[in-house]
């Protein structure tokens, strides 16, 4: 019984840290944007430049 008790401390510390860390990553800023990163993937860098007589 005496290793229930420790489990059940363990696992209350354990979910307490997860608790500290998610909250310290929404405060730092981590989930602010969250639409960018998934489109860059789709950019292949620099927009190609656009030369005076393709616009005629």
């Amino acid at each position: 019984m005496s290793v229930l008790g420790l489990l059940i401390v363990i696992g209350l510390l354990l979910a307490g840290a997860f608790l500290s860390a998610f909250f310290w990553a929404v405060r730092s800023g981590q989930f602010d944007d969250t639409i960018t990163p998934s489109l860059r993937i789709l950019s292949d860098g620099e927009p190609p430049a656009i030369h005076k007589g393709d616009l005629e």
